[in-house]
């Protein structure tokens, strides 16, 4: 069984993952792996560049990612475009890793589950829900970016309201919840 991990920025899906790693099960990360990608994948590295421009690699090859996020955050169709070009290459490499899994159930973090498309390759999806001033709060801490910067990445994904109508359960991860308690109570 394959069961998605989804919510907005700053919601704690990493620390979800981070408890099922620790239970043993296999967590496939859809924005480590998309960023290993962009940077070993020559096509993805090729098609990037001749999108975003030459300034997005650095000489060493490394992605500079404040370039990436300025092109992203830029508008909803830069976005679109480059999603177009890591999303099928993230999905194809998703599958390929499940087929060297020994787990009979396996996890894929992913805030974009819905905007890719990748719930087409999972059984089941769990959000994980966080207040706004939480996750903003979250953001502002690990990306050291500032409130307004912290808003538009969030609103820059699908509605909250929306992803969670869509998943099969919801957790909640305020900071005061029992996450682990709350993973066990789903039967999967």
């Amino acid at each position: 069984m394959k069961i998605g991990i989804t919510g907005g920025i700053g919601c704690g899906k990493t620390y979800v993952c981070g408890i099922l790693r620790k239970q043993g099960f296999p967590v496939y990360n859809c924005d480590d792996r998309a960023k290993r990608l962009m940077k070993e994948d020559e096509g993805i590295k090729s098609a990037l560049t001749e999108l975003v421009g030459p300034e997005l690699y650095n000489e060493d090859g490394e992605l500079n990612k404040p370039v990436m996020a300025a092109y992203i955050y830029a508008s909803k169709e830069n976005r679109e475009k480059v999603n177009a070009l890591v999303h099928p290459r993230v999905k194809a490499d998703f599958n390929m890793w499940c087929n060297f899994q020994d787990s009979e159930v396996m996890f894929m973090e992913s805030a974009l589950l819905y905007e890719s498309g990748f719930e087409t390759e999972v059984d089941k999806v769990i959000y994980i829900y966080a207040a706004d001033e939480v996750r903003i709060h979250r953001i502002i801490q690990r990306d050291r970016i500032n409130r307004t910067e912290a808003y538009t990445r969030m609103k820059s994904q699908l509605p909250e309201v929306v992803k969670m109508k869509r998943a099969d359960y919801c957790i909640i991860n305020n900071g005061s919840n029992n996450v682990l308690k709350q993973l066990q109570d789903i039967k999967i």
